[in-house]
C-alpha cells in the first residue's frame, strides 16, 4: 500500500530480502510485480549478513536513493547501516516487539540500538512511542503514525462461506494471523472450550505452534469444532463469512485484520493490547483483557445471544474505520515524516 500510494509522486523501488528457499514465487515480491511496483528481490541465506550487505550497497550505489524507509529487525539493522554508509537518511516503521524467544529478544535488543542511529522512526501504537524512549530514541525522531487502511474487494456473505465450506446455519468465529505465542491462538481455543456449544471456530493462519495447538484442540476436546484454513491469500476478503472476528493477541502495534474487520462489519472481540484501543472503543468492539479465555468466551456468548447489539457495535465500528484510517490521510503522514529526515 506504501509502494502503491506513492508511486505517482515518483518513483518508490522495493528492494526485498527473502530466503534462499524462496527464490521464486515469493507471495510479497508476486504482490508487487502485480501492482506495477517496480521491485528487487535481495536473495540470500538466513545468516548471509556480509552478502546481504554486498547487495544492497550495490543496488542502494545504482539507485541514489533520497530516503530508505525498513520495516522489521534484520532490515533496521542491516539495511540501515548500508543505507547511512551510502548518505541516504533512514527511516523505520517498527510494527511492534513479539518478545518470546532468547534469540528473539536479542534480535530486538540489536534492532532498538539500530532505531537510536535512524533519522526518523514510525510507531505505529502510543505503547510503542513509549518503549522507543525507554529504549534511547530520541523522542525527536519518532513520530506517531497509525497504520492506514485501504479497503480490498470483501466477498458477500454466501461467497465467503462457500469458500470456506461454512454451512449456511453455523455459528463461527474467526481467528486470523500467524500461529505463533504472541498472537496467543491457544486462549482462542481455551475460549471456545468456554463458550457455547455451538460456536466454531475457523482458523487463518500458519506457523510454528500449528501442530501444539492441534493436539491443545484434542485435549480440550474442541478439535471438532474448529476448521484450520492455512493461510489465505488475500485474508480479509472472506471475513464476511464469520458471525465474529477474536483477535486475542498478547501484543501488537495497530492490527491490519482488526482494520480489515471493521471494514467487513464483523463483530470483534479483542484483547487491550498494543494500539488496539487507540482502533476501537468499547461501543464498537468487546474489549477483554489479554490472557483471558473466560471473557473472550462471555463475549462470543453475548454476540450469539443479542445479534442486533453485536451489529450495532460493528456498524459504528465500520463507520470508524471508514472516516479515521483512511490511505490518502496516512501516505501524507508517512510523507511527512520523509520531508522531515530530508529538512
Amino acid at each position: 500500500m506504501l509502494c502503491a500510494g506513492q508511486g505517482p509522486e515518483g518513483t518508490h523501488v522495493a528492494a526485498v530480502v527473502t530466503p534462499d528457499d524462496m527464490r521464486q514465487h515469493h507471495p510479497f515480491v508476486e504482490g508487487l510485480q502485480n501492482a506495477g511496483i517496480p521491485v528487487t528481490p535481495v536473495i540470500v541465506g538466513g545468516r548471509s549478513y556480509m552478502r546481504e550487505c554486498r547487495l544492497l550497497s550495490s543496488l542502494l550505489s545504482k539507485l541514489n536513493p533520497a530516503v530508505v524507509h525498513t520495516h522489521g529487525y534484520r532490515a533496521d539493522v542491516i539495511g540501515g547501516i548500508v543505507a547511512r554508509s551510502s548518505g541516504a537518511r533512514t527511516v523505520s516503521t517498527v510494527h511492534g516487539f513479539t518478545g518470546g524467544s532468547p534469540r528473539n529478544r536479542l534480535n530486538e535488543r540489536f534492532q532498538l540500538i539500530a532505531l537510536r542511529h535512524a533519522d526518523g522512526v514510525i510507531a505505529v501504537s502510543r505503547p510503542l512511542v513509549a518503549r522507543l524512549v525507554q529504549a534511547g530514541v530520541q523522542s525527536r525522531k519518532i513520530h506517531y503514525v497509525q497504520n492506514g487502511f485501504a479497503p480490498s474487494c470483501t466477498l458477500s456473505r454466501e461467497a465467503a462461506r462457500a469458500k470456506l465450506g461454512i454451512g449456511a446455519d453455523a455459528l463461527i468465529a474467526g481467528w486470523v494471523g500467524r500461529l505463533s505465542p504472541e498472537k496467543a491462538p491457544d486462549v482462542a481455543l481455551e475460549a471456545l472450550a468456554r463458550s457455547d456449544q455451538r460456536w466454531q471456530i475457523g482458523i487463518v493462519g500458519s506457523g510454528s505452534e500449528e501442530a501444539a495447538l492441534r493436539r491443545r484442540a484434542a485435549f480440550l476436546g474442541v478439535d471438532h469444532r474448529i476448521k484450520w484454513y492455512g493461510a489465505l491469500p488475500n485474508a480479509g476478503s472472506v471475513l464476511p463469512a464469520f458471525d465474529a472476528l477474536v483477535l486475542s493477541s498478547r501484543t501488537e502495534g495497530t492490527p491490519i485484520i482488526l482494520l480489515e474487520a471493521m471494514h467487513a462489519g464483523v463483530p470483534i472481540v479483542a484483547t487491550l493490547v498494543g494500539g488496539v484501543p487507540d482502533v476501537v472503543n468499547a461501543s464498537q468492539a468487546t474489549l477483554v483483557e489479554p490472557d483471558e479465555p473466560g471473557m473472550i468466551a462471555q463475549a462470543l456468548d453475548r454476540i450469539a445471544t443479542h445479534p442486533i447489539e453485536a451489529q450495532q457495535r460493528a456498524a459504528r465500528a465500520a463507520s470508524r474505520v471508514a472516516d479515521g484510517f483512511q490511505a490518502t490521510a496516512w501516505l501524507e503522514r508517512v510523507s511527512a515524516v520523509y520531508e522531515k529526515v530530508l529538512a
